[in-house]
């Protein structure tokens, strides 16, 4: 797609008679499949029941879809009653993270006290999967040409919207390719406790957020303050309070990683 002789990534994938396949449903697509390989692997090493693992996921997916989808309407109400058949059309972009990831871990809390897993563990086995599957999911955004920032004269500006602009989802998108790799590192430090790389994560993610959101244009709204960043101070604080309190408590004794019982290759 041209405009103004920039080349303009096109939304749709592929067509097939009446069927259309956006790149933003096969990005979001492959985030899932990605992330589920890396934390099935984790879980295989530690002796976990895959199946207990896969079948979370398959509620989960949905579920976080859901909530991503309500999260971002609700906040974005005005706009969608004047066209109600837009909330359904997701391919059009309109998922947020803060909605998912709050499902995500409301389901998966109660999932795994139902069956009598903790829930800790399974968090530290998918923390590092879920920000690797938010680094490709990402740039479903670039293909929608949204999730952009305020124009900017930088080299490293994307032609968005117009104009040249801060491409947010790729500094987003950047930032969690980093946060991997960090979690993968702290999931082997001894002086982490269970649960702690699940939260550091919920810290780390939304410190980068917070910085992040304040150069988009399209944040959603609480009264005068971007709802994103509210949120992110909200994990953080959560995050390091949870730290502090289970380890005041005696709730966090067990190793962040215990000792291999499964197959790791």
């Amino acid at each position: 797609m041209l405009f103004g002789g920039v080349v303009l990534p096109d939304p749709v994938a592929f067509q097939f008679g009446p069927i259309t396949v956006n790149w933003y449903g096969i990005l979001l697509s492959l985030a899932v499949l990605v992330a589920t390989w890396v934390a099935a692997r984790e879980a295989r090493r530690q002796g976990l029941d895959l199946d207990f693992l896969y079948n979370l996921v398959l509620w989960v997916v949905p579920l976080a879809v859901l909530g991503a989808r309500v999260y971002y309407v609700v906040f974005n109400w005005q706009y969608y009653a004047n066209d109600p058949r837009e909330i359904v059309a997701i391919w059009h972009g309109g998922l947020a993270i803060h909605g998912a990831l709050l499902t995500a871990f409301l389901f998966g809390w109660y999932y795994t006290r139902k069956h009598g897993v903790s829930f800790w563990q399974m968090a530290d086995v998918a923390a590092p999967a879920i920000i690797l599957g938010q680094a490709i999911g990402r740039w479903g955004n670039f293909f929608n040409q949204e999730a952009y920032g305020y124009p900017t004269a930088g080299p490293w500006a994307m032609f968005i919207a117009g104009e040249w602009r801060h491409p947010t989802f790729l500094y987003e998108s950047l930032w969690d390719l980093s946060g991997f790799c960090l979690l993968l590192w702290l999931r082997r430090r001894n002086w982490l406790r269970r649960g702690e790389v699940f939260l550091a994560y919920l810290a780390y993610y939304s410190l980068g957020r917070f910085g992040i959101e304040a150069l988009r244009m399209d944040s959603e709204m609480l009264g005068p303050f971007r709802l994103a960043q509210v949120m992110s101070l909200v994990w953080i604080l959560v995050a390091a309070g949870l730290v502090y309190y289970r380890r005041r408590k005696g709730l966090a004794q067990e190793p962040a990683t215990p000792p291999a019982t499964g197959y790791e290759g």
